[in-house]
């Protein structure tokens, strides 16, 4: 069965609360959902992580991704921009580049701040552009979903985007509905887009 791939990472929970509505998203319009992270970095050379996170969704593999029929990216801001553990696993992918596995693909974005000008659409930018580098359909979200007209605290056209932390324990429902919304718009695309035998 054809799935689509929601790859984040996730520091608080934030992000991966936001990758499991959008998997639901995903699910709720007719394809898989494959949650996948990435391991955290070590500035320790030594440092490794087990093959296998004792607790949570698995590290993505290069095959989860290439074969993925669609990708759903997200990330936690990190100064205007995404976490380095994710972009690590995207340095690696040169091969899948080099072979075009992902071209005509659709793809979307996520991010997740701990204060409301955290850069939300900076950090999702960031994340659109090795996806135009690897050749993916980039997905945003229409201003037909009316959530985009209520939210107060994330949710863009880029993509979907929360705000928590200090001033707020939970996703809004505003931003649930996003997550959910962007997971069906790129299942719904990419029943569209797949080769047709």
């Amino acid at each position: 069965m054809a799935y689509i791939l929601v790859l984040y990472y996730s520091r608080s929970g934030n992000t991966k609360i936001m990758a499991e509505k959008i998997g639901s998203g995903i699910e709720r319009a007719g394809l898989e959902a494959r949650i996948r992270t990435v391991p955290a970095i070590s500035t320790v050379c030594e440092s490794t992580e087990p093959d296998i996170p004792t607790t949570g969704h698995l590290y993505c593999t290069q095959e989860d991704l290439r074969d993925s029929a669609g990708l759903i990216l997200g990330s936690p801001t990190r100064f205007g921009n995404m976490a380095a553990p994710l972009k690590y696993f995207l340095d690696m992918t040169g091969d899948i580049w080099l072979n075009g596995d992902l071209i005509g693909k659709p793809a979307g974005v996520f991010t997740s701040t701990g204060s409301l000008h955290g850069g939300q659409e900076t950090t999702l930018l960031t994340m659109m552009l090795p996806l135009m580098h690897q050749g993916m359909i980039l997905v945003g979200l229409p201003y037909s979903e009316k959530a985009l007209h209520s939210t107060t605290r994330g949710g863009t056209p880029y993509g979907a985007s929360c705000q928590t932390g200090k001033d707020f324990d939970d996703i809004a429902p505003e931003e649930s509905e996003l997550c959910i919304a962007l997971g069906k718009r790129i299942a719904r695309l990419a029943k569209r887009l797949a080769p047709h035998s």
